[in-house]
């Protein structure tokens, strides 16, 4: 059988997102970021949550896993561990990854597999009509802060800076395709932990961080020759910046021991190809079936 293609789309399905939505842009990214990898489709899976971007691996020909909310992380990190050759990718939301996923946000950090991880940030659960998500502004009226939200946003490059173990840390914009591809590019290519915030507008529940709020302010950390991506000082300080100036490119990047380096089994081999032939299950059977 020949191997498929992206461009055979009558394997998968059509996006069905809001037209004009940044779920596209992202896609679209990613998509690019595989073709540029020159790797065999079938050596990589997309892993994704509950929202809008959770159908994103529907979209893409290769394989796919759609989880439960906010579980997105710990089926990455159990496929990694399992044939660490495969190329893992990622997929949430900021309310699926920054809200009830952010356990398993810090944790998998710490851990540095080797994984990418695309955050599609847009503020809001635009699945369920529009509710404020963890990394919504103070003040934003929504179908569930009709009085304005309180919380304090979540910054999720600073807490990645925090978590002393993300090796790869990135932010994207949707609206810019070929950059995003780049830093998508850059993160499966890296070897350890990438996290990529995206910026995604959603034109639908949001109407103050669209298109035109983000081409207003957003600037490319790496056209400045004096920023330094080894300084977990810097990226900390340039994450903060968002009511003028949102940085997007590459924060942080360093060359850390990945987690699997440290277990003897996983240096050897992929679990996947162990001899499993003398391991006799058969106890478990009588005792759990």
């Amino acid at each position: 059988m020949d191997t498929p293609t992206l461009l055979n789309l009558q394997t998968v399905e059509s996006p069905d997102w809001c037209p004009g939505c940044g779920d596209f842009g992202i896609l679209m990214g990613i998509k690019k970021a595989i073709v540029s990898l020159g790797r065999p489709l079938h050596d990589t899976i997309i892993v994704s949550g509950i929202g809008c971007s959770g159908k994103l691996n529907h979209f893409v020909n290769v394989y796919g896993f759609e989880g439960l909310h906010g579980r997105t992380l710990p089926v990455a990190q159990a496929i990694h561990l399992a044939n660490s050759k495969l190329n893992v990718i990622a997929v949430g939301g900021d309310g699926d990854g920054y809200g009830i996923g952010m356990e398993h946000f810090m944790h998998a950090m710490r851990r540095n597999m080797n994984i990418t991880y695309i955050v599609h940030n847009n503020q809001v659960y635009g699945l369920t009509k529009g509710q404020y998500s963890p990394t919504m502004e103070v003040g934003r009226k929504t179908s569930s802060s009709p009085h304005g939200t309180l919380e304090i946003p979540v910054n999720p490059i600073a807490m990645a800076m925090a978590a002393q173990g993300a090796t790869f840390v990135a932010r994207g914009f949707a609206g810019d395709i070929k950059h995003l591809h780049e830093l998508i590019l850059g993160g499966i290519n890296h070897q350890g932990f990438a996290l990529i915030d995206v910026l995604q507008p959603c034109v639908t529940f949001n109407k103050v961080n669209n298109y035109d709020f983000y081409k207003a302010r957003v600037y490319k950390l790496q056209e400045d020759t004096t920023y330094d991506t080894t300084n977990a000082a810097m990226a900390t300080e340039r994450s903060k910046e968002w009511e003028k100036r949102i940085a997007i490119g590459i924060f942080y990047k360093v060359e850390q021991p990945q987690y699997e380096q440290h277990i003897s089994a996983l240096r050897e081999k992929p679990l996947v190809e162990h001899d499993i032939s003398n391991i006799d299950i058969s106890p478990l059977y009588k005792e759990f079936m």
